[in-house]
Order: structure tokens, then sequence, then C-alpha cells
């Protein structure tokens, strides 16, 4: 575990960082709680688009199969909601803002401990204004912001933002394709959230994640690590059935690996 000096400025031993993964059916929530995962980022079509939001029906089974598996003694899984209803950019009509603050407001009301959102202005910055309506209608769930932020010219400078709007949480690779590449930033971020911020957001790495990475990841004071850990199935869908490229489903033995990474540098 690590932790940081009392400057906020370099990590050291007592810092608890979580392990979320992003899936996509109950069956994923499922293995989050095999491996120890403290969250899971639901979300459908991860692979083609980076994500999308999940219908009420599957957001309500995700819910209730982490209840269940708390229930057997299983690690206790946090359901986080991923609200975005189109793929695409992240500047939001009044059409676009209204459906999310629906999605959200029955993602809490189904049970999700939290919402996942990314907003920006046309001029690529930190929508601080929508982000706010939609912590309003998460009405105290947390409210996490996705990889919208690693396309803000100044991710560093977009954190005031977030905190004061309410988020507890971003999601980011540090600007970077993958996360591992942009290692060095995501150090100068969790050093801001940590010092200027007082630790009031949260900072995870997340994007392109490999086992083999979390170590790097938590050196560099990131709170949590969050990957997919996902793997296809062949599936022929046949004539008129959406092509035969198959499905994703959350593979146990990344997500074993993962969790073994981070046990490691703990």
């Amino acid at each position: 575990m690590t932790t940081t000096d009392p400057e906020g400025t370099a990590p050291r031993a007592g810092r608890d960082v979580l392990l979320e993964l992003a899936v996509q059916d109950p069956d994923g929530v499922r293995v989050a709680a095999g491996v120890g995962a403290r969250r899971v980022e639901l979300c459908v079509g991860l692979g083609a688009t980076g994500g999308l939001t999940p219908s009420a029906g599957l957001v309500e089974a995700a819910v209730a199969t982490a209840r269940s598996v708390a229930a057997d003694g299983s690690t206790p899984v946090e359901v986080h909601v991923l609200v975005r209803p189109r793929p695409g950019g992240f500047v939001l009509g009044p059409d676009d803002l209204d459906v999310q603050v629906r999605d959200v407001r029955a993602a809490v009301e189904a049970g999700a401990a939290g919402v996942v959102v990314g907003v920006l202005t046309p001029e690529g910055l930190v929508d601080v204004a929508a982000l706010a309506a939609l912590v309003e209608a998460a009405d105290g769930r947390e409210v996490t912001f996705h990889r919208a932020v690693d396309v803000v010219a100044d991710p560093v400078a977009a954190l005031d933002a977030l905190a004061s709007a309410g988020a507890v949480r971003v999601l980011t690779s540090g600007g970077a394709p993958r996360s591992i590449d942009g290692v060095g930033r995501l150090g100068v971020m969790a050093a801001h959230a940590r010092g200027p911020l007082g630790g009031r957001l949260q900072i995870m790495a997340g994007g392109g994640v490999r086992p083999q990475d979390v170590g790097a990841l938590v050196a560099a004071g990131v709170d949590a690590v969050h990957l997919s850990a996902k793997r296809v199935v062949a599936d022929d869908a046949g004539p008129g059935g959406g092509g035969d490229a198959g499905y994703e489903v959350t593979d146990p033995d990344v997500a074993r690996a993962a969790r073994a990474a981070l046990d490691a540098v703990r």
C-alpha cells in the first residue's frame, strides 16, 4: 500500500488502492466479486464504442447480483453505471443532457451506488453547469467523471472544476492512449488531488490497463486502477443479426492477474 507525505507530493506505505472492473453483464459482477474488486463500471458496447448506457433491466440485474454475492459472503461490489447515451464526443446539447439526467435518476432508482459521466463545453473544457446537473440528479450517490478528461487541453487544471462541481473521482489515462504511457501525468494529477484539492477528488487510472502495468500505476500515486479484463466469445449472429464478431465477457483469468498484481505491490 502507499500514501503520501505531509506535503502530498510522494507516495508512501499505508494507502489502499482499489480495483475496479468495467463489466457488461451480471456475470461480470460475479467475476469482480470473486477477485475482490470493490467497484464495477456497468456499461454496454465497450469494445465497439468505449461504453454506452446499459438498459434499465441490466442495471437492475447487476445490482441484484451484487447484493446476492454480498449476501453469500463474497466481497461487496458497488455498481456504478456509465451514463453515455451515444458514441462520439462529449459536448451535450439540451436533449443529450436531458437524457443523461433521466438515465442518472433511473440508475439511482435501480439501486446503483454511483454513476459515471463526462461532459465538455464546445471549447473543450469541463462543462461545470451540466456536470452539476448530473451530480444533483445522482442524489448523493458518487459521481465519477470518465475519460472525457483526457481530451481537454489541461487535465490537471480540469481537476479543480471537477471537484467544485461535486465529482468524487476521475477516470483517466493521463491524457495518453494507454494509462502506462500517461503515468507521468497521472502522478502529477494524483499529487494535485492530494495537495491543493485536499483529497476531495480520487484519481483512478484507466485506459488499456494490463496486469503488468498495475505496479507502475500504483507507484504514480493513484487511488484506484480500472480495467475491462474482457475477452471476445465467438458467435455468429446470422443474417440480420448484427454481424459475426461475437460478444465480450469479463475474463476471470485477466481479472485474477490484475488482482494479484495489485496485491504484489501492497
